[in-house]
């Protein structure tokens, strides 16, 4: 079945009443339960999702739904805020907090029918490239339990531990991508600051955009980076993300930096002509440990446009080198600087420590954060000292200009999307990815996306292959300040030359039987 096929499918299955709303609710948390060893799932909320399923149905009834997302079952990243459901950010900071509000995302979602199965798995405050290193545990990406997988696997002898098999999600928004690449779910909501929807959705074979910079409210999104941080899509197609990003763009009075202009959502053509436009190739972006499979299905996606009629040039962005230590200091100085909420006084945890105020804060963050996190609040603090804040924080603040500046001239130059790798290599085994520490594998996998997130631009992650150990390869196309309908354009024309395979998950657990996925891929 093409994806077109499959495309028409839930939406108009709702609109037709082939099914309802309920029973789509109920397939999505029975999956939920089956693939629970994922762990992508911190919390789901069974009860209200239904609840929220049945107000759909009855519109649907009535011929009255409120749109294209109604009775579309999503999930959230543990670090938006969600009304009377916990949001812990994967932290024992904030382990049994309920938020009194809706992130602006959430809301926006939930006014348009959407159901809220519930909150994905991270790292810790969304700090790390894995999902490894929250207080739930770490999450397992769908493809180490496929078909595609274990076909590849070299055969294991009698002391190998099938267990020690499985490979990370990449991260921070691991559970997201877990989740909508399992099916749970069709659509879910990430962060990304450094490339935390998009590095997951290249590991997971799902499609991560990271809107430009103010597009979307990050107000309830609890913030890591505040001047990079942006809510992310991950859908299992294009459509589906530019649809998703059509109900959630525009301006927020809560959130001074989203745009004042008013947005108006788009559909993506289905004839496509790339014969006019000019596609970068930024050299810099051969970087030091990018797998040369990688490397080939780059050429073989340049020589695609090539094929096609586009114009296909060389560029430079002489300033990548300096980035991801620039991204470094900026971000643990906002790190610093956010953190400083968390304190035991208003809300999460609180040390039962009452010999003085001072030694309640000690306790309370030392219970509360982790090494990951408390290594970076000391590092931004470090370089907001008094008499480092020039050589550091205003130092990388001038650097990160340049870095802005760079696109600004090649976009300048005639140039309308940038085509790049997400990731320096496919998924790694867990067991592998543990033996370095976090800061290190951030540096690393941050390398290719955190540009983006520095010059606040937008870049969506598209799965492009499946590598010689049988897991998604992603690239990731990079366009000019607002101009999402170009990006997603583009885009969503290579997802259609690509022809990326569907999961063929296969999960034989005590508490299932083995099941195979045929799912439709997207809910238009």
């Amino acid at each position: 079945r093409s994806q077109r096929d499959a495309r028409l499918q839930v939406s108009a299955a709702l609109k037709e009443g082939r099914v309802s709303a309920t029973e789509l609710c109920q397939r999505c948390l029975s999956l939920i339960k089956s693939t629970g060893f994922l762990n992508a799932y911190v919390t789901v909320a069974k009860g209200t999702a239904l609840k929220q399923a049945e107000e759909s149905e009855k519109r649907y009834r009535r011929g009255q739904p409120l749109g294209v997302l109604d009775g579309i079952p999503f999930a959230v990243k543990d670090n938006f805020n969600t009304a009377g459901i916990e949001t812990t950010c994967a932290s024992n900071m904030l382990k049994g907090y309920i938020s009194p509000y809706n992130a602006t995302v959430v809301q926006k979602l939930l006014d348009q029918g959407a159901v809220l199965l519930g909150k994905t798995n991270l790292d810790e405050f969304a700090m790390g490239s894995g999902s490894t290193d929250g207080i739930f545990g770490p999450v397992r990406n769908p493809w180490s339990y496929s078909r595609q997988y274990k076909e590849k696997a070299p055969p294991k002898s009698g002391s190998e531990n099938e267990e020690s098999d499985w490979v990370i999600t990449g991260g921070s928004s691991g559970g997201s991508a877990a989740a909508v690449s399992s099916f749970t779910c069709f659509a879910a909501l990430g962060s990304d600051t450094g490339g935390s929807t998009r590095n997951p959705a290249a590991h997971c074979g799902v499609v991560g955009l990271k809107p430009t910079y103010g597009l979307i409210s990050r107000h309830g999104l609890i913030p890591l980076v505040n001047s990079m941080d942006v809510p992310g899509i991950l859908t299992r197609c294009v459509d589906d993300a530019a649809v998703v990003l059509g109900s959630l763009a525009g301006h927020d009075p809560k959130d001074s930096t989203t745009i004042q202009d008013t947005f108006k959502p788009f559909e993506l053509p289905n004839l496509i002509d790339v014969r006019k436009l000019c596609i970068g190739i930024p050299k810099e972006y051969h970087a030091p440990g990018l797998s040369s499979e990688i490397l080939a299905l780059w050429s073989k996606a340049a020589d695609l446009f090539r094929d096609a009629g586009a114009k296909v040039i060389e560029v430079s962005l002489p300033h990548t080198r300096y980035s991801i230590v620039c991204y470094h200091v900026l971000c643990t100085a906002e790190v610093a600087s956010n953190m400083a909420r968390f304190d035991g006084l208003e809300y999460g945890h609180r040390a039962d420590m009452n010999k003085s105020t001072e030694s309640m804060y000690a306790a309370t963050r030392r219970e509360g954060f982790n090494d990951v996190v408390r290594g970076r609040i000391l590092s931004g603090n470090y370089f907001l000292l008094k008499q480092n804040y020039e050589n550091y924080f205003i130092k990388a603040q001038k650097v990160r200009r340049l870095i802005a500046n760079d696109f600004v001239k090649v976009f300048a130059s005639g140039v309308d999307i940038l085509l790049t790798p997400t990731t320096l290599s496919d998924a790694v085994p867990y067991v592998e990815f543990i033996k370095e520490d976090n800061r290190t594998r951030s540096a690393q996998d941050d390398i290719l996306t955190q540009a983006a997130n520095m010059a606040g631009l937008p870049a969506i992650s598209i799965p492009t292959a499946l590598s010689k150990r049988g897991l998604p390869v992603g690239l990731q196309f990079i366009g000019r300040s607002f101009q999402e309908k170009q990006l997603l354009t583009v885009a969503k024309w290579f997802e259609k030359q690509v022809k990326f395979p569907m999961i063929q998950l296969e999960v034989k657990r005590h508490d299932c039987s083995v099941f195979q996925h045929q799912k439709s891929v997207s809910f238009l």
